[in-house]
């Protein structure tokens, strides 16, 4: 940094997901110095992340170096770091290495984290799905339970899957899909019925933001794959060898299912540092903003994205919104420097997708009619891989999603990791991985 752009007014981003970047990138030309801080190195795209879960794309395929941002950006830092107070009398924010950094203008874009509804047992045996790393853990999971169930005659190895939004119905799709077209070549050892797909919501059908029509048919194509769809059930606890599920009915009725992993895709929250950031917070821990997106008493401070409370309605929790949040926090920021009256945010939307598996999605998309089977599918792919950010990701991950599909049943090279110790858990009791086990393997 230099003296001439020291004296810059200073936007500092707090979250480098999609709406952190559309800010950062809206701010391109403007006339001010941009620092984006996050407490990874990269950021991770997080609706294919259930592609790493289920072994068909690298860690690698779904994540972007923040510091490429800064290419054609030379008004652009990237901070590793924590945030862990603020102080907005005096504009700045203090990092977990005790560094302060001042700002004239602040965005949160720190989207959102797993939400256990204060669940018994949940948080601790429960594995959520959006971080890079719990992908890589849901993975090796499956991998080395797999393994585990060869050195046991007659074993079962229940996955169950919380939460019938999209997230849930592509995990219980493509892990179908593994036990349909891979089990048989890679586990000769275990019955075909060895691995049993079980996905469990508490409402009454699957993908509740769709069409009942949308809907029908995945819970129809889910079975038809295999998936054990129950519906009407909520979590109750979770333990290390299974879960307890209560009837929605008002009966009280309750039963236990035994599981050897249970994947969390059943809601979602604000990370718990944000209500140490003297922010005021509404439902679900999210941030109250104007129509302008600045927070509610806090002219200079913004929220975009998922952290975001609108005045007029929640927004989907989707890469779009946030995208569009992050882009208008900057143009409104551009408005006040250059003394102009921001407009209100408007959001565009631009439909809802969800894939179950090979050649068969669902897509709701503005504009277009309802889709469901191949042509759903292919749109599903090309906004995915289209969104991908950087041409290495994009053409890495339809070098993997091609060998999957356009090869399929000629290729069961999956992508594995360390499940050794996964594996060892078959002589230690109930083929169960606890999450406990996951802590203690990466000590």
């Amino acid at each position: 940094m230099n003296d001439e752009t020291a004296s810059l007014p200073h936007v500092v981003i707090v979250g480098g997901g999609f709406g952190g970047i559309a800010a950062a990138r809206g701010l391109r030309k403007a006339n001010v110095r941009v620092t984006l801080i996050d407490r990874n190195p990269y950021s991770t795209f997080q609706p294919l992340l259930y592609q790493v879960a289920t072994s068909t794309l690298n860690p690698g395929d779904v994540t972007y170096f923040l510091r490429a941002v800064r290419r054609g950006q030379p008004n652009l830092r990237v901070e590793l770091g924590t945030v862990m107070s603020m102080d907005h009398d005096d504009q700045r924010i203090v990092m977990d290495d005790g560094r302060t950094i001042s700002y004239d203008y602040l965005i949160v874009a720190t989207g959102v984290s797993a939400n256990y509804f204060g669940i018994p047992g949940a948080e601790d045996h429960a594995l959520p799905l959006y971080t890079r790393q719990e992908a890589i853990d849901v993975r090796d999971r499956i991998n080395g339970l797999l393994d585990a169930a060869t050195k046991r005659p007659n074993e079962k190895v229940r996955i169950m899957i919380v939460g019938g939004g999209p997230t849930g119905i592509e995990t219980a799709g493509a892990i179908a899909e593994l036990k349909d077209k891979d089990l048989p070549v890679l586990y000769p050892e275990l019955d075909p019925d060895a691995l049993e797909i079980m996905l469990v919501d508490m409402a009454d059908r699957v993908l509740g933001a769709f069409s009942e029509e949308s809907s029908t048919y995945t819970k129809k194509e889910l079975e038809k794959r295999g998936v054990n769809v129950v519906l009407a059930q909520s979590v109750k606890e979770v333990r290390v060898d299974g879960v307890t599920l209560g009837a929605m009915d008002g009966s009280g009725e309750e039963t236990w299912v035994p599981a050897a992993a249970v994947l969390w895709a059943s809601g979602v929250t604000v990370p718990s540092a944000v209500s140490n950031w003297n922010l005021p917070q509404v439902r679900g821990g999210r941030i109250p903003v104007s129509g302008t997106l600045q927070v509610d008493g806090l002219p200079r401070v913004f929220a975009v994205g998922d952290v975001a409370a609108m005045t007029d309605g929640p927004l989907p929790q989707l890469a779009q919104p946030a995208k569009q949040t992050g882009h208008h926090a900057a143009g409104v920021i551009r408005d006040l420097l250059d003394n102009r009256t921001p407009r209100s945010f408007r959001y565009k939307d631009l439909g809802i997708l969800a894939t179950i598996g090979r050649a068969d999605a669902v897509a709701e998309v503005t504009g277009l009619p309802k889709l469901k089977g191949f042509a759903a599918w292919m749109i599903w792919n090309s906004v995915h891989i289209a969104t991908l950010m950087g041409g290495r990701n994009r053409i890495s991950s339809m070098v993997n999603l091609g060998t999957k599909y356009l090869v399929w049943g000629r290729s069961h090279n999956l992508i594995v990791g360390d499940i050794t110790d996964f594996s060892r858990n078959a002589t230690t009791g109930p083929l169960s991985a606890a999450r406990s086990m996951k802590r203690h393997h990466h000590k």
